[in-house]
């Protein structure tokens, strides 16, 4: 964001509304659905805290902070990098200036997958051991299991990222296959579930259901529509960028 201030690649023009179709519309629409999307992660947290009533506070909290950060980078960033400004916007300043910039992210961002990678793992673990003595146990199975099931997952995510080398794509369909079902789909579900045989018991509860199943709607919209576009971006990309080091911005 200061890189992009200073340098200015943008022509300072800013524009409210603009004229798209609705694939390229809805693709910037998943993006911003990525930037504060809830995710698998969550659950997992829940179940390392002390006081798991506590965390509540903690989502309030990383929900109020995320919001006004991203708010402001991408205020800053529109303004002075322009409608047209690349996906790692790091990408839009100068070669020098983007290699520093990035070399200042890089702990933040292996940081950020280490921590999902693990989030992962973990899940297929449990899945692979629970009830058995291998949850506690320090033996050669236990952590030969871990190894490898660490080991494929970053395999696996190495291939996707290199296959699909628009960040920008990547994102949206990330947002279609994931975000979608954690931000908006399993959180109506879990109402509807919880609430099960009450739905007309008031009028609140009523309009709490109507709500709810709006909610699940714009999941299974946002997986739809975002599998469609983001399917379409990626067979439109010609920069033929896969597995190589090319700038993929």
């Amino acid at each position: 964001m200061i890189a992009i201030s200073i340098q200015r690649p943008g022509d300072g023009k800013v524009e409210a509304t603009t004229k798209i179709d609705v694939a390229t519309g809805f693709l910037a629409v998943t993006n911003i659905v990525f930037a504060y999307a809830g995710h698998v992660a969550f659950f997992g947290f829940i179940s390392e805290m002390q006081i798991p009533t506590d965390y509540p506070k903690t989502l309030y909290l990383l929900q109020a902070t995320d919001t006004t950060m991203y708010t402001v980078a991408a205020i800053v960033i529109y303004y002075y990098g322009g409608k047209d400004v690349k996906s790692p916007a790091l990408s839009s300043t100068s070669p020098i200036t983007a290699k520093i910039a990035y070399g200042i992210a890089i702990p933040t961002i292996v940081i950020a997958g280490v921590i999902n990678g693990h989030v992962a793992a973990k899940y297929l673990y449990v899945r692979v051991f629970r009830g058995t003595d291998h949850m506690q146990k320090r033996s050669f199975r236990s952590i030969g299991s871990w190894v490898g099931i660490s080991l494929v997952l970053w395999i696996i995510a190495w291939i996707i990222a290199e296959a699909i080398p628009v960040f920008n794509d990547l994102l949206s369909l990330i947002t279609a296959l994931f975000a979608s079902w954690f931000t908006y789909g399993l959180s109506g579900i879990f109402w509807l579930f919880l609430n099960f045989g009450r739905y007309r018991e008031s009028w609140k509860k009523m309009l709490l259901t109507c709500l709810n199943l709006v909610i699940v709607a714009i999941g299974g919209c946002l997986c739809g529509m975002g599998l469609w576009v983001s399917g379409k971006a990626i067979h439109a990309d010609s920069n033929n960028a896969s597995f190589s080091c090319a700038d993929s911005s």
